[in-house]
Order: structure tokens, then C-alpha cells, then sequence
């Protein structure tokens, strides 16, 4: 079908008539230029790929009038331009496109049609844990570890890069998803089949944001939203509001970038941020660097913005050029951006565009900062530190408090390791990590971290050898200029040596703490500490061994890791005492600003760069050596418990069929208001008395070698067993909470998945009951299938979770809503009532079905499928098979 606004193409040069682009200008549209840059994006998208189909007329014009649209909850569909996803998202999306394949190839047609229409990047950063620090050797004993413990699903992922065009994967030991995203895959202006378009991406992992630093629109999505994009098709979101966040001013040389998101991340969860986008604006962002910039997109999800928003400017550019990009793409980079509208001065107010609401920030007034013990958000001064923790101890349990009573607050336990005596109490620091894509992507709190290192060790300081310290970049270019600039064997005296390249401590990969500290926390139920460049320290989530944890700059993470403790006023109290009975300052060793760019502008330079990231789909010996199968279709192994080809299109066929009512179902669930994916979906460990560990267990897997629902996210078997199996489950049939439901035919309780099982051998369909905002919380795309393999056919829902709904949709179960007023308990519903929804043969968006139950009584409800576009997914089945039966025919 052809475009409507082909009219606006025109070649960017004159003298490469063959490279256009869509010049928004044209349309003549005085609201334009009044629009925030971020909706630009989404604007210039839906012009470039209107078929009146996926993308109407009418969505560029709700996009154009986004100043009256956006408070219209109006739908939006958004053809991103690429798609990141990392190693446990991304198995999955390579699972289904294998498994895709087949099904073309039983249907008749050509498997090799199944590729990523929309590129895909898939970088291997989640696997690797800090099993060995302090050693010379931790790097190569950890990559090893890591291809042990991961064979299959690097094989298998292998297998994927070769197989699938359009699909780039990065190596393990390469970098963090995020970073590499940033220093190399990033291409800010896309130049593709003849056209200029601005980059743009959504990936599977939630800092996917962080590339908005660099004037990359993007964020994270769940995987079937992630495949739907691969595989061509839009994302249908909400037109977003956009807040306006002006910096002004120049932040204090003692002052990192770290301690600038801290506080904006505090600043924007009071404001209130949650489903909008933020743009950054005003003098103050040309104060930034783009790691510093990135620092502060990355951190989007802890202030609970969708994306993070900074347009691209001189300071941009100058990134490019530093990091080694192609120079002639960098001039045409720029020159299609200023064309098109899109490129920023922000010392330039009458650029300003309107914003839904516009807060603003004094860089100067920022200070030193950490934030914990127990969110991002919670952002504490340095100067507050030992007061607060202090506060922290006594306080009820909570988000700010660990209820330890008053006469334990000085309670210490001493214990011997390697021969020397140690004693630990409450607040002493056991982890200190510098981790994370957070913070390892700026070179200038990663060299400010190798000045004060430096500096500390001249001074004669040491850290305890039972810290758990360790160092893992985020690529290897920040290794490249640490050791270039000298800083490196400094850091390693204080033991930060490199872990490995990977998320590892900030994900809680942070390995086992030495037996000696482990035991001496548990037995007085000390509240330890660990100190991390990381973005997220939610309870449990860094180790069970550490009650309180903390983020901070990587200079602070070492500073903390000499003090040995939380509870330390930098101020009045000395970081240490050297040999020499001289009393150590933190402000005697810690950089200034000046000092720290002084070296960046020495050693980070655009050949490190181009050196390192030449060889990255190379460089690694262990992954060169993987023996994967060079077959375009994949040999699924029986025996595997990792890798299996999913029963999604078991009973596919060519011809649609059309769509049946859904007779005399079962209510496996009754569940009531904010039902999370984290309820529906499998995540964590896999407890050893679950349907999960039976099969495991089943296939002669002991305990210990169970691993997590993440590592095992390319294998339904464990998947569906693992849905609904949260132990916090509260069903309404029962009067606990559980993972359990009642089997009515026999009147038993079994475990979810047994009980499905159970209807499902019958020939029973399937539904659920539930409240409002089901399905809120990350969107995991094992949400929307384990209920599908469980045999749900819909759930009946008081609302919806926005992604969530979508999810539901992609996999074929019919997300239906409660009309206004109405619920389960105004209906008088039980569930335990047999269901008839009745679906009829002329569909329309957004139609009322009838619902017929056993017992005679008969209600409407809304079918949820918002667009035409969604019905064809119903009629399809989902979209998977949608695709398949569109590449098969």
C-alpha cells in the first residue's frame, strides 16, 4: 500500500539523490515545531511507515496534535528502528523464531523466510558471577565458570547468529547491553534501503533507556512486544505526557554524575513520573557530558518515566567522533537532524518546545550523595550517612528500617580468616562493587575511582581482605584506559581487579561472600553491608548476607571499602591511619573535576575505541570455539532442560479458522486488585517442593543444579510449571496464600499447574477472575505465555495493565473486562460457575461479548481488543502464528 506522504520525500544532498529522507517540515504544520523532540521521533515514525493499515492517517495527525492529544489517552502505534535484547530476555525471542521455522516448513513454505524484519542486537552480559575477586586470575576463572555453567545456551545462541539475518549477537566477556549499545551499536540516524530515519529502539531489559543520553529514543519492553517488532509490527502505546526537566547551573567540582542522578532520581519519584516521558532541556544538560547524560537516562526506571529523553547537540557529536565512529556518517548524521528539525542548542531557549508540566534542577545545589538501604529512590548526603544508617537500625522494619532494638546496635562478632582476626558489627561493609551499566560507561567517575585509588594507596591505605571487592566494566574500553592512564595496578592493590565484563553484583550475581563473614552475620543477625555503582538495591537482590545496601559513585565504593564501614562521618573521621600513624582524610585523596577531565582528555581517545570494538565478535577464544550446528533449522536436543521447541503451533494450520466460543470453562484462578507479573510469571529461584523441581528432578537434575526460572527461560516444560507459582499468591478459592488452586471436578487442592493439567487432559477450557491492574509490574512475556500453556482461553479482568493487555493479545487469550460498575462481587460471581463467552462471527474493536454460566444468569463484558489490528491477531491465534501463516502462504 502506498504512503500518503510520499509527497514529503526528498533527498537529503543534492549530490546523493539517492539517499532521501522524509522532511516533516513539509507538512507545513505550524504545530511542529511547538512539539518535544522525543515526540518527533515518535511523529516522524508513524509519517515513514503509514501503510493505512498498521499506521493511519489519523495516527500522525493524534501524534501532530499531541499538545490536546495527550490528555486523551489516545493509542499510538511505534515502529522503533531496532531491538536490543540481552541474554535471558533474548533467549526466549531465538526459542520462538526457531521454533517459527518449523512451522513454516510443515505449513509449506520456506523456514528461511523467518528472520528479524526489524534488526535485532543481542549482547550475552547476564550470565557471568563473581565467584573468584583478588585474584590475578578472576577474569579467566569467571569466564570459564560462566561457559561451564552456560554451554547449552550459548551454543544454542551461536547457533541463532548464524542461522537468522538481521540478528547480531555480541559475545559473552564484550560488555554490558547497555554500554556496548551506547560505544558502538548506537547509530543516532539510521541510513537504510535508501532512507534517513532517527535511530530508534525498545529492548528486552528495562535500562534499555540509558541510550536516550545520546538522542536515542528507547525503553524497555516485554519479550512478545519485542518479537512483535522484530518481526515488523508496531507497538500500540499510550501518547505519552512529557515533563520538561530544565538543568541549569554548573555542578560542584566535588560533585559526580552519580550524585546527579541520585538526586534526580528522587527529585522525579516526588514529581511523578510514572508512564510519561521525560525531556531534559535548558544550560545546564550542555554541562553534561554524554556519560553523564546516560548515567541519568539509565536510571529512568527507578524514577518510573517510560524514557529519558536528551535530544542530540554539538556534545553529541562531539561523542561520536571520540568513540570512533565513521566520520562521513557523523556529517551526515548531523546534517539530517538539523533538516528534519531534530538537532538541539540548549543554551538556545527559543528552541524550547511545550512540555506537559516543566520542573527544573540547580546542578549547583547537588551534593554528594548515596541512596539506600533498600531503594534507588531513597537518596541520602554523604555528610547524613552514619546518622541515617544509625536511624535505619532502630526503625521498624520497612523501606527505612531494619527494627534492630537499641541495646544490639553496638553488637560485634569477631571471626578468623586466613589466620587474622577480623570483627564485624552492624554496618560494616562485605561487598563493594563497581558495577553495573549505570556508572562503568563514564570515564569520569571510572578514572575519578583510579585517582582516589591512586591516591589511597600512596597514602599507605589498605581494605580488609574479607570485603568482597571486585571491578566489572562495562566494556572493554574502560579496562583499555584504565591501564593506560596507570590508575589500574592501584585499583587492584585495593582489589578491584576486573571480575568480568557483565551486569554480575548490580543483578545479584555478586557470588558467595567467604564462610567465615557469612557465618559471622548470621550469627548475630548483623545488619551488613554492600556498597555498589549499581542501579538497583532492593532487599535480597545484591545477597541474602546483606540486609542494607547502597548506591554510590565507584570513587565512594572504594572510600567506603577502606573505611570498612557505613558508620563513618567523612567529615570529622579519618578514611584510615597508614603505617605511619598519620590520620587519612577522604578529602585528601578525593579528584576534582578539573583533574579528573585533565586525564580523560589524555587517555580516552577515539583509537581505544576503535580497537576494541573491531574484534568484539571475535575476541573470545571460548565462544570461537563453540561447536554450534550450521543447519538453518534448529536440531532440538530431547534431553535438553534449557533449550526446547515451544508447543505454540503444534496444531497450526494454513487456513484460518474462525473463531469459537469458549464452552462450559473451568475458573482456574479467582484473584483479586494488583495482581503482578512477578505473581504470574516464574522468576527467582526454583523452589525444591515445585512442579519445576519435579521435572527437573524427573530428569535426574539434583537440587543443585537447578539454577533459576531465568536461566532456564528457553524451556516451557520448567516455564508453565513456574507460572502462578509465586508463594504469595493469594487466590480467593483458598484461605491462604499459595501457589495452589482447587480442581473442582474432584474437589482437590493441587499446585496451579498440576490443576490445569488436570482440565486440560479432560478437555476443559480454562479462564481466570481477576481486578484492577492486572498484570502491572515489568513486563515479562512468560506472563502472557505460561497462562496460555497452562489452557487459559481469557481472563475476565476489572482492568488491565497497559503491556500486559498487549502480551495477552500477541499470544491469543482474550483479554475481557467487567463493564463500568460492574465486578465480580456486584455479579454475585463465585468462580466456582462453569463460563460460555460467546464469540460472534462479525468482530469489531473494542465490541461487548455475552457470558453465559451454568447457572442460568447471563452479563456482558468488553472484549479488549482495542484495534483492528488486534482482531487480526485473534483471528490468527496470536501474532506469532500470524507471521507464520503471512511467511508460509
Amino acid at each position: 500500500m502506498s504512503n500518503p506522504f510520499a509527497w514529503i520525500v526528498e533527498p537529503l544532498d543534492a549530490s546523493q539523490p539517492a539517499k532521501k529522507f522524509f522532511n516533516l517540515n513539509k507538512l507545513g504544520d505550524a504545530r511542529y515545531g511547538h512539539l518535544p523532540f522525543s515526540i518527533r521521533v515518535l511523529l516522524e515514525a508513524a509519517v515513514r511507515n503509514c501503510d493505512e493499515f498498521l499506521v493511519k492517517k489519523e495516527d500522525v495527525e493524534n501524534i501532530l496534535d499531541w499538545n490536546v492529544m495527550q490528555n486523551k489517552n489516545v493509542e499510538v502505534p511505534f515502529n522503533p528502528a531496532r531491538v536490543i535484547l540481552q541474554d535471558l530476555t533474548g533467549v526466549p525471542a531465538v526459542v520462538d523464531f526457531a521454533a517459527m521455522r518449523d512451522a513454516v516448513k510443515k505449513l509449506g513454505g520456506d523456514p528461511e523466510k523467518i528472520n528479524p524484519i526489524c534488526p535485532a542486537d543481542l549482547v550475552i552480559d547476564h550470565s557471568i558471577q563473581v565467584d573468584f575477586n583478588r585474584r590475578s586470575d578472576s577474569l579467566q576463572k569467571n569466564q570459564e565458570l560462566e561457559f561451564e555453567r552456560n554451554k547449552e545456551r550459548f551454543e544454542f545462541l551461536k547457533w541463532g547468529s548464524q542461522a537468522f539475518h538481521n540478528m547480531k549477537i555480541i559475545p559473552p566477556g564484550s560488555g554490558i547491553v547497555h554500554q556496548v549499545n551506547l560505544e558502538y551499536l548506537a547509530r543516532v540516524v539510521f541510513d537504510q534501503n535508501g532512507y534517513y530515519y532517527p535511530d530508534s529502539l525498545v529492548g528486552t531489559d528495562s535500562h534499555t533507556t540509558m541510550i536516550d543520553g545520546l538522542g536515542v529514543l528507547g525503553w524497555g519492553v516485554g519479550g512478545i512486544e519485542a518479537e512483535a517488532v522484530m518481526l515488523g509490527q508496531p507497538i500500540s502505546m499510550v501518547l505519552p505526557k512529557v515533563i520538561g526537566y530544565k538543568l541549569m547551573g554548573n555542578p560542584h567540582p566535588l560533585v559526580t554524575s552519580t550524585d546527579i542522578v541520585l538526586t534526580v532520581t528522587k527529585h522525579l519519584r516526588q514529581v511523578g513520573v510514572v508512564g510519561k516521558f521525560v525531556e531534559f532541556f535548558g544550560p545546564g544538560v550542555a554541562q553534561l557530558s554524554i556519560a553523564d547524560r546516560a548515567t541519568i537516562a539509565n536510571m529512568c526506571p527507578e524514577y518510573g518515566a517510560t524514557a529519558a529523553f536528551f535530544p542530540v547537540d554539538d556534545v553529541s557529536i562531539g561523542y561520536l567522533i571520540q568513540t570512533g565512529r565513521d566520520e562521513e556518517k557523523i556529517k551526515h548524521i548531523k546534517n539530517y537532524l538539523v533538516a528534519v528539525g531534530m538537532f538541539r542548542d540548549f543554551n538556545n531557549s527559543s528552541q524550547d518546545p511545550d512540555f506537559t508540566q516543566v520542573v527544573e534542577l540547580d546542578l549547583h545545589t547537588v551534593v554528594p550523595c548515596c541512596s539506600g538501604p533498600k531503594r534507588p529512590q531513597d537518596k541520602v548526603a554523604v555528610s547524613e550517612m552514619k546518622k541515617d544508617f544509625e536511624s535505619c537500625l532502630g526503625a521498624k522494619q520497612g523501606f527505612k528500617g531494619f527494627n534492630i532494638a537499641p541495646e544490639r546496635h553496638n553488637d560485634r562478632v569477631k571471626f578468623v580468616q586466613n589466620g587474622s582476626e577480623f570483627e564485624l558489627t552492624h554496618g560494616s561493609v562485605v561487598i563493594a562493587a563497581i558495577t553495573s551499566c549505570t556508572n562503568t560507561s563514564n570515564p569520569s567517575v571510572m578514572l575519578g575511582a583510579g585517582l582516589l585509588a591512586k591516591k589511597a594507596v600512596d597514602a599507605g591505605l589498605t581494605v580488609k581482605p574479607y570485603i568482597k571487592t571486585s571491578l566489572s566494566p562495562g566494556s572493554g574500553v574502560v579496562t583499555y584506559y584504565l591501564r593506560e592512564s596507570g590508575v589500574m595496578p592501584y585499583l587492584a592493590q585495593l582489589g578491584f581487579d576486573v571480575v568480568g565484563y557483565g551486569c554480575m553484583t548490580c543483578i545479584g550475581n555478586s557470588g558467595p561472600l567467604p564462610e567465615p563473614v557469612a557465618e559471622a552475620i548470621t550469627q548475630k543477625d548483623l545488619v551488613a553491608v554492600g556498597v555498589l555503582s549499581g542501579n538497583r538495591n532492593f532487599e535480597g537482590r545484591i545477597h541474602p548476607n546483606t540486609r542494607a545496601n547502597y548506591l554510590a559513585s565507584p570513587p565512594l565504593v572504594i572510600a567506603y571499602a577502606i573505611a570498612g564501614t557505613i558508620r563513618i562521618d567523612f567529615e570529622k573521621e579519618p578514611l584510615g591511619v597508614n603505617a605511619k600513624g598519620k590520620e587519612i582524610f577522604l578529602r585528601d585523596l578525593w579528584p576534582t573535576r578539573d583533574e579528573i577531565q585533565a586525564v580523560e582528555r589524555q587517555y580516552v581517545i577515539p583509537g581505544m575505541f576503535k580497537e576494541v570494538y573491531q574484534k568484539i565478535e571475535t575476541v573470545n577464544e571460548s565462544w570461537n570455539a563453540l561447536d554450534a550446528p550450521s543447519d538453518k533449522l534448529y536440531t532440538w536436543n530431547p534431553k535438553s532442560t534449557y533449550i526446547k521447541s515451544p508447543p505454540f503451533f503444534e496444531n497450526l494450520t494454513l487456513e484460518l479458522q474462525p473463531p469459537k466460543s469458549i464452552v462450559d470453562a473451568y475458573v482456574l484462578l479467582n484473584l483479586g486488585d494488583s495482581v503482578t507479573t512477578d505473581h504470574i510469571s516464574p522468576a527467582g529461584n526454583i523452589a525444591r517442593n515445585s512442579p519445576a523441581a519435579r521435572y527437573l528432578t524427573g530428569r535426574s537434575l539434583t537440587p543443585r543444579e537447578f539454577n533459576s526460572y531465568g536461566s532456564r527461560r528457553g524451556n516451557d516444560a520448567v516455564m508453565v510449571r513456574g507460572t502462578f507459582a509465586n508463594i504469595r499468591l493469594s487466590n480467593k478459592f483458598l484461605n491462604k496464600q499459595a501457589p495452589q488452586t482447587i480442581h473442582f471436578p474432584s474437589g482437590e487442592t493441587l499446585d496451579v499447574f498440576d490443576a490445569a493439567e488436570r482440565y486440560k487432559q479432560a478437555g476443559q477450557p480454562l479462564i481466570v477472575l481477576t481486578g484492577k491492574e492486572y498484570g502491572s509490574g515489568s513486563s515479562r512475556d512468560w506472563a502472557a505465555k505460561g497462562p496460555f500453556l497452562l489452557g487459559i482461553k481469557a481472563i475476565l479482568a476489572e482492568s488491565y495493565e497497559r503491556i500486559h493487555r498487549s502480551n495477552l493479545v500477541g499470544m491469543g487469550v482474550i483479554p475481557l473486562q467487567y463493564l463500568p460498575g460492574e465486578d465480580a462481587e456486584s455479579l454475585g460471581l463465585t468462580g466456582r460457575e462453569r463460563y460460555t463467552i460467546v464469540i460472534p462471527e462479525e468482530l469489531a474493536p473494542r465490541m461487548n461479548v455475552q457470558i453465559k454460566l451454568d447457572t442460568g444468569k447471563t452479563f456482558q463484558a468488553l472484549m479488549r481488543y482495542d484495534t483492528d489490528v488486534e482482531l487480526t491477531y485473534f483471528r490468527n491465534g496470536g501474532i506469532l502464528n500470524y507471521m507464520i501463516r503471512k511467511m508460509a502462504s
